[in-house]
């Protein structure tokens, strides 16, 4: 029977068939060398400590060992800038967080587009905040504290970790929704915020919950709320701003894994699967429990979602704290 260019077409793989397959045969061998995790915070961090577990854990997953390296500096914005310019091999990742959806709305001509320059993977953990204050306000609910801090406008002041931070920012959304005037006094890190709330130079603190449990449980601070919709499970006796009376209120820290855009999507399901294989895994989940994370995992779609309604929240405030440039 003659071989037709029909009978041809019909043995020989089309195209797109080939192109699939390549694909399929490049994620399945991925990763083959050592994969890089860039952080936008130093050593001993937050952020720091969490991409080392899953870096940990990603190491055990996948075969290969995955590498933090810290390129602090303007607000994560360093190491944004250097990943959104690697190669989208899958080689070089970038641990998000609340930095860089609140960025933008603060900072103009960044250098690149959090959203259009990145491919999300997959949310790994958030870190709630509580509120504390210092003993000598006399207030021990956050009823008290709102009707206290109505009566003395601009005369209490609240801590944070810096401008442009998660605590900062928290402080804003709560003077927007509870109608009060916290005074903002931003600090070099948390640990120095911290040490002035304890010495009351400072009233307030919209804290990490590993921060502050230790001195709430001495007595030497009291914790009102957290700030995030969900109980914090390090402080599960805690209610929630939304449970106490601010209805809707939610923020935390949060940390999840970024390549950048045009990174092949088989590597980027291959790398959710894993990273939220390792949110569940009980040994991780003991491990950032000890340091107040709740684990969350998640699909690419999921998390690019997150990102896009935390990016619309913090516009919001910073537009009504007048906090936009």
């Amino acid at each position: 029977m003659p071989f037709s260019r029909r009978r041809f077409l019909q043995l020989t793989p089309s195209a797109a068939a080939l192109v699939a397959q390549a694909r399929l045969a490049k994620a399945q061998a991925y990763p083959n060398r050592p994969v890089r995790i860039i952080i936008g915070f130093g050593p001993g961090a937050s952020g720091d400590i969490a991409a080392r577990v899953l870096a940990q854990a990603l190491t055990r997953l996948l075969a290969q060992q995955f590498i933090v390296e810290n390129r602090s500096g303007a607000g994560s914005m360093i190491a944004t800038g250097f990943v959104a310019h690697a190669p989208n091999d899958g080689y070089t990742l970038l641990q998000g967080t609340v930095a860089n959806t609140i960025n933008p709305v603060i900072t103009p001509h960044l250098g690149f587009d959090f959203v259009k320059d990145f491919a999300p993977i997959s949310l790994f953990a958030t870190l709630p905040n509580i509120l504390v204050v210092h003993p000598s306000l006399g207030v021990r609910r956050l009823d008290e504290f709102i009707k206290l801090a109505r009566e003395k406008p601009g005369e209490l002041s609240y801590g944070s970790a810096g401008v442009g931070g998660t605590s900062h920012f928290t402080g804003e959304l709560f003077n927007v929704m509870a109608g009060t005037k916290l005074v903002h006094v931003p600090y070099p890190g948390t640990a120095q915020a911290a040490t002035d709330l304890l010495g009351g130079r400072v009233q307030v603190m919209f804290s990490p919950v590993s921060t502050v449990l230790q001195f709430v449980a001495e007595g030497k601070l009291i914790a009102l709320a957290s700030t995030t919709l969900r109980r914090a499970s390090a402080a599960p006796e805690l209610p929630t701003m939304s449970e106490a009376g601010l209805t809707g209120f939610d923020t935390a820290g949060w940390f999840g894994l970024l390549a950048p855009a045009g990174t092949d999507r088989d590597i980027i399901e291959r790398l959710a699967a894993a990273s939220s294989e390792a949110a569940k895994s009980p040994d991780v989940v003991a491990t950032m429990a000890r340091q107040g994370f709740d684990m969350i995992g998640g699909s690419p779609e999921e998390f690019a979602a997150f990102i896009r309604d935390d990016l619309a929240k913090w516009e919001r405030v910073a537009g009504a704290a007048g906090l936009k440039r």
